[in-house]
């Protein structure tokens, strides 16, 4: 299964109700449906890497979530808690995010612009992003200083692949 991600703003007023939103898209159209927030995220590697990981734990039947969307968040968070991977989507308010999208896709992303923004994705991380990254996968500064800052990327990419390792 392809993916094929962008990046995108959202103003979402009720998470449930734009979840709803988005489901019947997926439904209509029979594309599966992705959202990250983009500012949980250490850039789109993070985002292929979750769905990398998710698909292959539904192909070898060893998934932790009943959904491949579900199944990617954790991945994600490089956690088995659905509580904490659910917080990897979209929230309440202003939203930078990785959507991906598998099967049908331009009406798909067609239907999803009516919801969101379609813009060019930020590059590289502010410090903001960097701290929150660090905090939210247990980085430590003794970690970060012996790899170099500029490898956060790859500690965060080995967290959700360790996820595999502490089934």
């Amino acid at each position: 299964m392809q993916f094929e991600l962008r990046y995108a703003r959202a103003t979402v007023e009720d998470p449930d109700r734009f979840l709803i939103a988005v489901r019947a898209i997926a439904g209509t159209t029979g594309a599966r449906i992705v959202l990250f927030d983009a500012e949980k995220m250490a850039g789109r590697d993070h985002a292929v890497s979750a769905l990398r990981h998710a698909q292959r734990s539904f192909e070898r039947g060893n998934s932790i979530a009943r959904s491949l969307e579900m199944e990617a968040l954790l991945y994600a968070a490089g956690s088995r808690q659905t509580r904490i991977g659910r917080t990897f989507g979209l929230h309440a308010g202003e939203n930078a995010c990785h959507i991906a999208v598998s099967g049908p896709g331009e009406e798909t992303w067609a239907r999803l612009g009516e919801l969101v923004r379609f813009v060019p994705e930020p590059e590289g991380l502010d410090p903001g992003h960097c701290d929150r990254l660090c905090e939210l996968f247990g980085i430590t500064p003794g970690e970060l200083a012996v790899v170099g800052e500029e490898r956060l990327v790859e500690l965060v990419l080995e967290r959700v692949a360790l996820l595999d390792a502490f089934r």
